[in-house]
């Protein structure tokens, strides 16, 4: 770990998270990686559950499995999602609702980067589908419920979605709209993953204002060794020989790598609308990413994209 991400970190330790007895949280890729090290560190202090999405239901409970190991007492349900399909994301959201009427966290954590040309289920550009739109459409089904909780007494809503100093490689104008129903291979895989948590920061930043109630912000987890940088094998022959590169300087683990997200979660003094960096940093983020214009445009286009009477509760 870098000296000053040593430095920053100790401010905020996974200990001092504060006790969450009666709170119940949803955590997307909550099985593996960042997402399952949070979950972790959030069940010892008492939720009354953590709902773990999962696009494999056995590796969901295999995760599970591991957590109720450290922290007998937790309680966790998983949740089937494909966040690169809208159906899945419908169905995930059906299910929660069907469990719980009330969601204090929602931790947009899971996400794919820099892998090869693709599509989602939908015909969305496949980082773009998975990293923003599915995380939209959830955030947009389960809104309702957080809204709710937000009204009662001492509540602490947040909405915390993961992006990365990657969404400052990104096209000139930042996203392509007119290039998001494609495979878009003309275009660097990795410009494509940084559009993709542009996006993830601009609907943040545009959620906080539209709902100023929740406490909706972005942050950067910081370089975290994860399963992500495997994508990379899998991706152009450049993307393919940076790989081995990218794990050199990840200095990160992820016990660590965590910090910010937690944080964010149920740390103190974070700020709506706001983009931090490790651990609890504010950071202004590239030019585009505080476009509140190129902001409006994006939230427009999600709700076209999501205007399909099927995805409606």
């Amino acid at each position: 770990m870098s000296r000053h991400l040593k430095r920053v970190a100790a401010s905020f330790k996974s200990a001092d998270i504060p006790d969450l007895s009666g709170k119940v949280i949803f955590i997307t890729g909550g099985n593996t990686g960042l997402g399952k090290e949070a979950a972790l560190q959030l069940a010892k202090h008492k939720p009354a559950n953590i709902f773990i999405g999962s696009r494999s239901k056995e590796r969901g409970l295999a995760a599970i499995a591991d957590i109720v190991a450290v922290v007998p007492n937790a309680t966790l349900t998983v949740v089937p999602v494909d966040l690169a399909s809208l159906s899945s994301v419908h169905s995930a959201a059906k299910q929660f609702l069907a469990s719980s009427s009330r969601l204090d966290i929602l931790m947009n954590n899971a996400g794919i980067w820099a892998g090869p040309p693709g599509l989602t289920a939908d015909g969305c550009e496949i980082h773009f589908g998975t990293n923003h739109l599915g995380h939209a459409l959830l955030t947009k089904l389960l809104l309702p419920t957080i809204l709710k909780t937000a009204q009662k007494p001492e509540s602490d809503v947040r909405i915390v979605t993961l992006s990365s100093r990657l969404h400052e490689r990104v096209p000139q104008l930042g996203i392509q709209f007119e290039k998001l129903h494609s495979t878009n291979e003309a275009t660097w895989s990795f410009q494509r993953y940084g559009q993709s948590k542009l996006a993830n920061i601009l609907y943040s930043k545009e959620l906080a204002r539209r709902y100023p109630e929740i406490t909706t912000i972005a942050v950067n987890p910081g370089i975290v060794k994860t399963g992500l940088q495997n994508g990379l094998k899998k991706s152009s022959i450049v993307a393919k020989i940076l790989a081995p590169i990218a794990n050199i300087f990840t200095s990160v683990g992820v016990e660590e790598g965590t910090l910010n997200q937690l944080w964010a979660a149920a740390g103190p003094d974070v700020k709506t609308g706001e983009y931090y960096e490790p651990v609890g940093k504010k950071a202004p983020g590239s030019e585009l990413s505080r476009d509140m214009k190129l902001a409006d445009k994006l939230w427009q286009w999600t709700e076209d994209e999501l205007a399909d009477p099927k995805f409606k509760l």
